[in-house]
């Protein structure tokens, strides 16, 4: 009796079903932003401007060709919101939501697609966390709403105050810096309220929820599992270290802290320190900062969030790993150490790759969008350079959404350069790398002779 085999479908690794995800949210969300009544009246969005709103929409960047506030009615602000919340969530998350609504099993691939879109170290309880994810999400936006809301009141009637409390509420918690303001956070410089409730939303956002359920569970320092404490710490040192240089280097600047009294000079000082390693949000001008201020802003988005968390950049875990390994090298020792534990050699050789990824990504971007938008930058009486142009490929690169004016005049080559960089930047470099290759990758035995080369 001859045997029946069923064909199967494709089926997608987790890294390709990533990717596919985010590509398919990016492309609805492309046609619904281009629709006319997603315009204010008076206002025409381009499909190539669609693409880019779109794509740092559900990439949960920020940066913008067009003002939202002008530009979007209220049903295409709707829809940027959705498409920032359903970006910041994740779409395997949002995949289980839909499983565990329809009653459906969620089998082994969707759990491994699951633990690869949340960072999760291992398959089991990928379920629970992202029922907790989901309704954590919420919960905390809805508190960050509220508080907001409050305080709008003071600014607002009472229906733009809870408006502006819940969209600011929701890009805030997810990263994604657009604001409703048409000037960022600026007009809020003086209100500590305004500002510290999104900074906490930032903050949350950007460690992970991995993070927040071990603090929230253990809430003791050595109970705390080693991500955790990794990412406790350097989020900490970086935030620190930050406030302190944006100070230094802001504080006689009168475009930024110059005209400031202390208190709300320490007060944005923070605030920008926040906002520059994940979030595109400004209580002071980002143009008008000093030029180490913008390289600082750099660096700091460059290191990013964390894993799990709504942040881009490499994550606070690899750049712990670097340096980590930097000091055991340094020192002599052949193991990398951390806090009374002993971290596996592949975790080095991940993060060296998603380094030399990020910064071959970060450059090349860089010089392409020289040579697209040479014009910004030789025109005579420009006030841009090149230092801006590599600001923004940063920036869109590692999600981060802060500009120094650059991105409303960038040309439609540049535009579609900087879309497909906050789509690789969100979805990962070594995860698109992945997500291309072949599904099966043989283990070749072959054992070559070792020779040394000289370096350094």
């Amino acid at each position: 009796m001859a045997l029946q085999h069923r064909r199967r479908g494709p089926t997608f690794t987790p890294p390709q079903a990533l990717a596919a995800g985010f590509a398919l949210l990016i492309l609805i969300g492309t046609v619904l932003l281009a629709l006319p009544v997603a315009h204010e009246p008076g206002h025409r969005l381009s499909l190539t401007d669609a693409l880019f709103m779109a794509t740092s929409a559900v990439c949960v960047t920020g940066l913008a060709v067009v003002d939202v506030s002008t530009t979007f009615s209220a049903f295409g602000e709707v829809v940027l919101l959705l498409l920032v919340q359903a970006g910041g969530l994740g779409i395997m998350s949002l995949s289980a939501l839909m499983f565990l609504l329809t009653g459906r099993r969620i089998g082994l691939h969707e759990r491994l697609m699951m633990q690869e879109a949340l960072g999760s170290l291992s398959i089991a309880g990928v379920v629970r966390l992202t029922r907790t994810i989901i309704a954590g999400t919420l919960a905390v936006e809805a508190i960050g709403a509220a508080l907001l809301s409050l305080r709008f009141l003071a600014y607002y009637p009472p229906a733009q105050a809870l408006y502006f409390g819940i969209f600011h509420s929701i890009t805030a918690f997810n990263n994604a810096g657009f604001d409703l303001t048409s000037r960022s956070l600026r007009p809020f410089q003086h209100d500590p309220a305004v500002l510290l409730v999104m900074a906490g939303l930032i903050l949350m956002g950007g460690m992970g929820f991995v993070v927040l359920q071990d603090v929230w569970h253990h809430r003791r320092w050595e109970r705390f599992s080693l991500q955790t404490k990794l990412v406790l710490a350097v989020t900490g040192v970086l935030v620190g270290a930050a406030t302190l240089l944006v100070l230094a280097l802001e504080w006689g600047n009168p475009a930024t802290l110059g005209g400031l009294p202390v208190p709300e000079k320490l007060l944005n000082a923070f605030f920008t320190a926040v906002t520059f390693r994940t979030a595109g949000f400004e209580s002071i001008p980002t143009a008008g900062m000093a030029s180490a201020a913008l390289l600082l802003a750099m660096v700091l988005m460059f290191i990013g969030g964390s894993p799990g968390g709504t942040g881009g950049g490499i994550r606070t875990t690899t750049f712990a790993v670097i340096a980590l390994a930097v000091r055991a090298t340094v020192r002599g020792t052949e193991d990398i150490q951390a806090m009374g534990r002993r971290l596996p050699r592949e975790l080095l050789d991940r993060a060296i790759a998603i380094v030399a990824m990020s910064m071959a990504v970060i450059v090349a971007v860089g010089g392409l969008l020289l040579v697209t938008e040479g014009h910004l930058v030789t025109a005579p009486g420009n006030p841009f350079g090149a230092a801006d142009v590599l600001f923004e490929s940063t920036s869109a690169f590692t999600t981060m959404g802060l500009s120094t004016g650059v991105t409303p005049h960038l040309s439609m080559a540049g535009r579609l350069l900087l879309t497909v960089t906050m789509y690789v930047g969100r979805i990962g470099p070594l995860t698109a790398a992945v997500a291309l290759a072949q599904r099966r990758r043989e283990r070749v035995n072959i054992d070559y002779p070792e020779e040394r080369v000289m370096i350094g």
